[in-house]
């Protein structure tokens, strides 16, 4: 049977993939692309997620694609907006036409010799093994384990009498009308359950271990609402979008640079919407300074209403164990619950799992280093769509989308088959690829490449930064090509 060939194989129908496949088909239109994705619709965590509530925590001018205006008057949206943002736009391109669903890809094994990757995938339920072989392989499906998320072990907790649930597994069936509510967690899903669910339960509370930190925002950008009246789409869209970018950059830095302040700052505005006599030092005040872990934004306020009006409340305590009615604390004291979500964290995976090979021999990700924060030292005509952690996601996916197309055409002009990025300088140190002190990324940090001491293998998190270094900054540095000469002959031309 033949196999399916094609220039560029994306993995991933979600956010990034769609971002992909655009990319692609404006800028290297004589390229033919394929997207693999391993669950039936588009979307990614936007359609894998479906919680009460769910929503972004970056505001949509900058989540949103750089060449699709976002035109609802929400800046915080929820959910199933933005799925469908990313659902027309596929339609809307022709995307959806290019994409295999139940398509799981496992394995990817390079040949220098055919100068190809044949990519291994599992499809439908049956699980049927098929193979497809490209020139170039995109993986854009994040770093989140879709497969199961993160849940510590409780002690008791088969005791519990009622049904306890993990959010990136919930299900329609599921009521809390009425009924004591649970949530463990302080992150980003619990402060967005929390103030969905109040309304309808009895009662609910938010237990953490130690406080985040809580900052609230507008759900509306008034700005964006008021240019979008007066100035075609996509010029207020970038108008806004950029005055979103650099106010954020100066709020990251000045809790890089002054935390002291940021904290106060911050600790001043949660203390304004609780009500008197609220323990802000104990709820919401973490040990840690701003930014070392993602701080966490509610729109309008939301939970801190939820909290004013008696619909929930927060309790910082460790758990002890699961009770048949609830659970008892460290304190001895004791949270009666019908239903208890883990809002404990998602587990990361490296490359979506999938195993790689080159020459026959395997690739451990945690040996090499990131190349511009997208592709793997050592590992020919590879690349990954990976967003940032301290912005909105998609303002780097969109770079290296545009990096991507850039390489290929410098191939094709240059007639280079394979690229691959190589460190020649003993001098480059090594670091983790991620400055986070968050659970979810220390739990897995070891399995993760390391990033450099100098650029290019320094990843930076700064827009401005990646937008001289991709948009205009050299291909080749760092860069090994081979060139086919006439004869068929292939040798390495060009290492920077």
């Amino acid at each position: 049977m033949a196999i399916d060939h094609f220039d560029v194989l994306i993995v991933g129908a979600g956010l990034s993939g769609i971002g992909a496949g655009y990319h692609l088909k404006t800028r290297c239109p004589d390229k033919t692309y394929a997207i693999l994705e391993a669950r039936g619709a588009i979307g990614g965590t936007w359609d894998l997620f479906r919680y009460p509530g769910v929503r972004s925590d970056s505001d949509m001018y900058t989540l949103g694609y750089s060449f699709r205006p976002w035109t609802d008057a929400k800046a915080i949206a929820d959910g199933p907006s933005i799925l469908s943002y990313v659902r027309a736009t596929a339609q809307e391109e022709g995307i959806d036409r290019k994409i295999r669903f139940d398509h799981r890809v496992t394995r990817a094994e390079w040949s220098s010799e055919d100068a190809r990757w044949t990519v291994e995938a599992q499809r439908g339920p049956a699980a049927e093994i098929v193979r497809l072989t490209c020139n170039f392989l995109f993986m854009c499906s994040g770093y989140y384990d879709y497969r199961e998320g993160y849940t510590p072990e409780f002690a008791g907790v088969d005791r519990f009498a009622g049904r306890v649930v993990h959010p990136q597994h919930w299900t329609d069936d599921i009521d809390w009308a009425g009924k004591r509510v649970v949530v463990i967690g302080s992150g980003a899903t619990a402060v967005t359950l929390v103030p969905a669910i109040a309304g309808s339960a009895a009662h609910v509370t938010m237990l953490q271990r130690s406080p985040s930190y809580v900052l609230s925002v507008p759900d509306e950008d008034v700005m964006a609402n008021r240019l979008r009246a007066l100035l075609p789409p996509k010029l207020a869209y970038g108008i806004v979008r950029w005055k979103n970018v650099l106010r954020f950059m100066l709020f990251f830095t000045m809790s890089r640079r002054a935390p002291g302040v940021v904290k106060r700052l911050v600790r001043r505005q949660v203390q304004a919407q609780l009500p008197a006599g609220f323990d802000v030092d104990a709820h919401f005040t973490p040990r840690y300074d701003p930014w070392d872990q993602r701080m966490c934004f509610v729109p309008h306020g939301d939970l801190f209403r939820a909290i004013r009006q008696g619909q929930a409340d927060i309790v910082t305590d460790r758990i002890e164990t699961f009770t048949e009615r609830g659970i008892r604390l460290a304190s001895g004291s004791e949270l009666a619950a019908d239903i208890i979500v883990t809002a404990t964290g998602l587990k990361l995976i490296v490359g979506g799992g999938v195993e790689l090979s080159v020459d026959g021999v395997p690739v451990d990700a945690s040996k090499a280093l990131s190349y511009k924060g997208m592709m793997l030292s050592d590992v020919p005509n590879f690349a990954s769509c990976i967003g940032y952690t301290n912005a909105s996601w998609t303002l780097k996916c969109d770079l290296t989308c545009e990096y991507v197309c850039r390489l290929l055409d410098h191939m094709a002009a240059n007639g280079y088959p394979q690229c691959t990025p190589r460190n020649v300088d003993p001098s480059i140190t090594t670091m983790p690829i991620i400055d986070f002190s968050s659970g979810y990324v220390q739990r897995s940090i070891h399995e993760f490449p390391k990033q450099g001491s100098r650029k290019p293998w320094r990843l930076y998190q700064n827009y401005a930064l990646d937008i001289a270094m991709l948009k205009f900054g050299p291909v080749e540095d760092a860069m090994e090509f081979v060139r086919t000469d006439p004869a068929g002959a292939r040798r390495a031309d060009v290492a920077g």
